[in-house]
């Protein structure tokens, strides 16, 4: 079984991926960071483009390293982290149809009112959008 966790870092985001370690121990382990395309670099060059990305992705994950240390007491799970760019809640659908993760766990800010509606939820929308289970967590 695979399961995937969207992980930006947040407090929500450190919840879900301490229940999903809990629950889903022994299983497979994917963090995902979704990260926007960095202002300018859809207009540069390709070779730089790649470049760019590449040390993007690299940083990331080196960032997303200290968070999991951060969030989970043991050192008993094995993750995986992939880093995407683009819209979180199409990043977080897209990587799930296409890697065959079988569960999908994402963290709620809690937003209600008016900050759901300017801001909106992506754990709704991927609740919405994906096709296998997803758990949220508060």
């Amino acid at each position: 079984m695979t399961v995937l966790v969207a992980f930006d870092g947040s407090e929500p985001a450190q919840k879900a991926l301490q229940h999903a370690a809990q629950t889903f121990d022994g299983q497979e382990i994917v963090l995902l960071r979704v990260l926007d395309t960095p202002d300018g670099l859809v207009d540069a060059s390709v070779g730089f483009a790649k470049e760019g990305i590449k040390q993007l992705r690299e940083e990331s994950r080196t960032e997303l390293s200290a968070d999991v240390d951060a969030t989970l007491d043991t050192t008993d799970v094995e993750l995986r982290t992939e880093v995407a760019f683009g819209e979180p809640t199409r990043e977080i659908v897209r990587y799930a149809n296409e890697n065959d993760v079988d569960h999908v766990v994402v963290g709620n800010h809690g937003r209600d009112g008016m900050a759901r509606v300017l801001l909106g939820s992506v754990a709704e929308q991927v609740v919405r959008r994906a096709p296998m289970p997803v758990t949220v967590v508060r």
